[in-house]
């Protein structure tokens, strides 16, 4: 995509959530507004901005050059038009800011490095039969040096804060993961954000592991993507996120829990979705059948594990997830689905292949089904939904 964004493509003030406001006072909504903005379309110039947002030029000029100044923007090669001054695109600058992100899995996790553009710049990751707090905390201290030491010394004062992305309440899961619940339990009275925000100092934000992966989806996903979409991500559970009108939407903390949806598995038995669909499954066929996992988690691009296996659940986890677009999708339209996940590139196309057909084949009556897509992000969708918080947090609002 062009780094430039014609007059012609850019629309005209929105909602009240992309107005800026000429008081003074508002200096820091309106320069969060601009990233975004900027962020959103790739480049646009200042009377662009002007356009979309209502602010003065005057006004739109002093935040540009401030934050051209900061090192957030980057100046384009200027466009001449017919009449009238050259445009010059404002983009976002990759080394404007960094930020850490923490990916705690039931089976595996990750400390990744990022820039401004979601570009991972280094990892560290380790994997486990389950999580424990005192391991995470070890890690992410012993991790993060190395990390960190990736970048001059003049940059690291622009490490913008640290996001963690696990799973909610994991002492409910001692179960399904085939560990001694006591074991869990020390996950009910630890308070990860806390202890890593003491520890780092520095500022700590924590999201569902799903929610994470979808917010990596809109926040670094390509511009002009839906504003309404379902999206799911597969891992050891499945999970995911709901986005409506360009923005997550948690609810009160149900919306986007997919896991706990009753679908029909292969034998006609109604189960939740979590228990058709997620990668656990797969790994208890695999070890069942004498082969190793354990490659599963080590990496999403090198599973060595029997084709068949792997086919034998695409088919009942996509006939599960095309049932859970429809219970979706008779109560809110969305205009696409994401599927995204920890596998490797060509099971995730099978899986979408898979879920259209069984779609196709699951009397929809009386509703306009939905394209299905593949997620923009890919496996790291949940490390870089990690880093996405601190970013967020500081540097963008909601439109």
């Amino acid at each position: 995509m062009s780094d430039h964004v014609a007059e012609s493509d850019v629309a005209g003030p929105r909602d009240p959530g992309v107005r800026g406001s000429n008081q003074s006072g508002m200096r820091m909504h309106n320069e969060r507004l601009v990233l975004t903005l900027v962020r959103e379309h790739r480049a646009l110039s200042k009377s662009e901005i002007a356009r979309i947002t209502g602010l003065s030029a005057q006004t739109v000029s002093v935040i540009m050059r401030r934050l051209e100044d900061e090192g957030l923007l980057l100046r384009g090669e200027p466009i001449r038009g017919k009449v009238g001054q050259p445009s010059v695109p404002m983009r976002l600058n990759a080394d404007g800011a960094y930020f850490l992100g923490l990916k705690v899995g039931r089976r595996s996790m990750d400390l990744v490095l990022g820039d401004f553009l979601g570009n991972i710049l280094g990892r560290a990751g380790k994997t486990y039969p389950y999580p424990t707090p005192d391991q995470t905390l070890r890690f992410a201290d012993e991790s993060l040096g190395a990390l960190v030491g990736r970048l001059p010394q003049q940059k690291r004062d622009r490490i913008a804060g640290l996001g963690i992305a696990m799973p909610f309440y994991l002492w409910n899961w001692a179960q399904t993961l085939g560990v001694p619940q006591e074991e869990m339990d020390a996950w009910r009275t630890t308070n990860l954000q806390a202890d890593l925000a003491a520890s780092l100092h520095m500022p700590v934000f924590m999201q569902n592991d799903g929610t994470a992966a979808c917010g990596a989806e809109l926040v670094f996903g390509p511009s002009g993507g839906p504003r309404d979409f379902l999206y799911f991500y597969v891992g050891y559970f499945i999970g995911g996120g709901v986005v409506l009108n360009g923005g997550i939407f948690s609810g009160h903390g149900n919306a986007g829990a997919l896991g706990p949806l009753p679908v029909p598995d292969s034998d006609g038995a109604v189960r939740p979705l979590i228990d058709v669909a997620s990668l656990y499954l797969l790994e208890r066929s695999v070890n069942g059948a004498g082969f190793d996992a354990s490659s599963m988690w080590e990496t999403a691009d090198g599973w060595r594990i029997p084709d068949d296996l792997t086919q034998a659940w695409i088919d009942k986890a996509a006939l599960g997830i095309a049932h859970a677009i429809v219970t979706a999708c008779s109560i809110i339209d969305f205009e696409c689905i994401k599927i995204d996940g920890w596998l490797p590139e060509p099971v995730r196309q099978q899986l979408i292949d898979r879920t259209k057909s069984s779609l196709a084949q699951i009397n929809t009556t009386g509703l306009e089904r939905p394209r299905i897509e593949a997620g923009n992000v890919g496996p790291d969708a949940r490390a870089l939904g990690a880093t996405s918080l601190p970013l967020s947090e500081k540097y963008l609002i909601e439109t």
